[in-house]
């Protein structure tokens, strides 16, 4: 059963307007520091997904469209032959996908991670900087969900 405090309030659910922005944002964020490992090398698809993210958030775009964007994101890290562009492929597809469901945000920083990992680089520092810039009011659900789901510290 899904953490009602992702489903949005207009389905049943306890996350209000104002919190599934806080959560796209907060995706958005983790996904532009992971494409910084892909040095400039990032396919359009890929950022396409973040901007389309950026559009749902500021009220631009609707979720069908941040459906096909990521569709278009998935794509291309089913097709990426390198596992960290595949990676941050995932966590942008995952960013946009926060339009449709939210707890998608959660998926899009562990993708993140993933990333991360497969760069060589620290997956502690990684985690603390992602916990670091949740908002308040998204705290304490994304660290209960992280922490069921085995990425908490």
């Amino acid at each position: 059963m899904r953490d009602q405090r992702f489903v949005a309030w207009h389905r049943g659910g306890l996350l209000t307007p104002g919190q599934h922005r806080l959560l796209i944002q907060w995706a958005i964020e983790c996904s532009e520091h992971a494409i910084l490992l892909l040095a400039d090398k990032a396919d359009s698809r890929v950022l396409r997904a973040l901007e389309v993210a950026r559009e749902w958030e500021s009220g631009q775009t609707n979720v069908a469209a941040a459906r096909k964007a990521s569709v278009g994101a998935h794509a291309v890290a089913r097709a990426e032959a390198n596992p960290i562009a595949a990676a941050v492929a995932r966590c942008c597809a995952q960013a946009v996908a926060t339009a449709h469901m939210a707890d998608h945000s959660i998926a899009a920083a562990e993708y993140a991670l993933l990333a991360v990992k497969l760069s060589g680089l620290s997956l502690e520092e990684e985690l603390a900087w992602q916990n670091g810039i949740l908002n308040a009011e998204i705290a304490e659900r994304v660290l209960d969900l992280r922490k069921a789901r085995s990425w908490s510290h």
